[in-house]
């Protein structure tokens, strides 16, 4: 029986999963459109890997629902894992196999023929860069390879939705870099993508939408650029050459939001369009021949965004209440 929302790969309702007395997840609700990335945000021990792991049927949730391809994830866990592919954050490779015959033997346990799990396996060898070290053992791989090794066994049987559990975590930025280009080449093709992380940057550059739980909660969420605005507005900087046009300067662009640096001789300037407004600004300086010697716009970022909700970064220290299986 297909349940759940015809449109939605994914929704979570009311999930709620305690370890003894401590509450992990506490009540979360979130819905992934089929055919989107959404990130699951959050620092350690927010309750990320918990969700991945329920909506996997790795782990019974205490209470709610969850529904995955329109499956009852408790109810219904075979149909769900005839769904999905999970990458977890440690890559689960058989290292004494070469790359080749990791993916034969994943594709074998899943019953596919012996001429699609060849064809698959070509597919996967060629789309992930790995056919120089396809036939050398998986000891011999970087880390790197070893976690673009572990994404192709989890889509070995083509699934539409795909689990990444903090894919890129210990990568280096060129493996990091890789990884989401192969990530981006999964979405377009129609796959649905949930993956957790605590890199903003990775959820900025990678996700349709984000959701942002710390402590077991859903502190927000939306588009990237729809969080970022809710951390505050954009801010112009200009760097002027002589302090003689310092008092000039702050009559084309005054304004409430305006900041002077007479040391430094710069102005700032927040604003909601920064973008234009900056254009503008430096269009006035121009007519008014005023000599600028810098200008710069800063944008907020989603580090803005998760310290402006929770009061710190999204990187703090994992507490002992983590390491008791909290994640």
């Amino acid at each position: 029986m297909v349940r759940g929302t015809a449109h939605n790969a994914i929704e979570v309702r009311g999930l709620r999963k305690s370890y003894g007395k401590l509450k992990v997840l506490n009540g979360i609700n979130f819905k992934v459109p089929t055919g989107s990335i959404l990130a699951l945000l959050g620092p350690n021990g927010a309750g990320k890997t918990t969700t991945i792991r329920i909506l996997s049927t790795l782990l019974q949730p205490d209470d709610g629902k969850a529904y995955v391809a329109g499956h009852d994830v408790v109810e219904e866990p075979f149909e769900v894992k005839q769904k999905v592919g999970l990458t977890g954050q440690y890559a689960a490779v058989d290292q004494y196999l070469s790359g080749e015959e990791n993916l034969l033997m994943i594709g074998r346990l899943y019953r596919l023929s012996k001429q699609d799990v060849q064809r698959r396996t070509s597919e996967l060898i060629k789309l992930f860069d790995l056919v120089e070290a396809s036939k050398r053992p998986v000891r011999t791989y970087s880390g790197g390879m070893r976690r673009r090794l572990d994404l192709a066994m989890s889509l070995i049987a083509a699934p539409p939705i795909i689990f990444l559990d903090e894919p890129t975590t210990g990568l280096d930025p060129r493996s990091r870099q890789t990884m989401w280009e192969i990530i981006k080449k999964l979405a377009a093709s129609g796959t649905t993508i949930l993956l957790t992380t605590q890199y903003m940057e990775e959820a900025d550059h990678l996700a349709d939408n984000i959701v942002v739980i710390d402590d077991g909660k859903v502190i927000a969420e939306g588009t990237p650029n729809a969080l970022k605005a809710r951390a505050g507005s954009d801010r112009s900087e200009i760097v002027l050459v002589s302090a003689k046009d310092l008092d000039k300067a702050k009559d084309i662009i005054d304004g409430q939001s305006l900041q002077i640096d007479e040391t430094s001789l710069s102005l700032s300037v927040s604003s909601k369009n920064g973008t234009k407004q900056f254009r503008q600004i430096l269009e006035e300086l121009e007519k008014a021949k005023i000599p600028v010697e810098s200008f710069s716009l800063h944008r907020p970022s989603l580090d803005d965004v998760f310290l402006k909700l929770t009061g710190h970064k999204a990187t703090k220290e994992e507490t002992s209440s983590t390491k008791k299986g909290k994640k």
